[in-house]
């Protein structure tokens, strides 16, 4: 509202303003989200971009890859969760998770620390190699009306 510089980011050559989710619409025009363009999402109102989190987390000697996510949360809306590959001979203890969260305490905003880490083996990605985080999802969506 009363900021034509940024509505010139956020509208297209037609008016129409882009809020960065994907929706499809069903034949009693009823508009469902079922992804983001931009791998962000919100929680607690803010803006979260996996990205930065993942960025920290990488720094963490243990971590092979890491994959950020967010979950349903009922306090929250979405909840922030590491997926974790972890280095070749790297092995999960019961504390690691912890341990992960803490190593992002004083590089990222606490309300950026994720609230859960999930350790795996390998992350879904489509031909090309990206990783398909719809797909890393979705097990923690099943029984929700909403995907994102």
């Amino acid at each position: 509202w009363n900021r034509p510089e940024l509505n010139k980011t956020l509208l297209d050559e037609r008016g129409w303003f882009r809020t960065g989710d994907m929706v499809y619409y069903d034949e009693e025009g009823y508009y469902f989200v079922v992804d983001r363009v931009k791998d962000m999402f919100i929680s607690g109102g803010e803006n979260v971009y996996p990205r930065e989190i993942e960025k920290v987390l990488e720094e963490h000697p243990k971590i092979a890859q890491v994959q950020v996510i967010g979950i349903p949360d009922p306090k929250w809306g979405e909840a922030i969760k590491a997926v974790v590959i972890l280095k070749e001979g790297m092995e999960e203890s019961e504390d690691l998770g912890q341990r992960i969260i803490d190593h992002c305490k004083g590089k990222i905003a606490g309300y950026k620390k994720p609230k859960s880490v999930d350790f795996v083996d390998t992350v879904p990605r489509n031909l090309a190699g990206k990783v398909l985080k719809k797909i890393l999802r979705e097990p923690f969506w099943k029984g929700y009306e909403r995907k994102v």
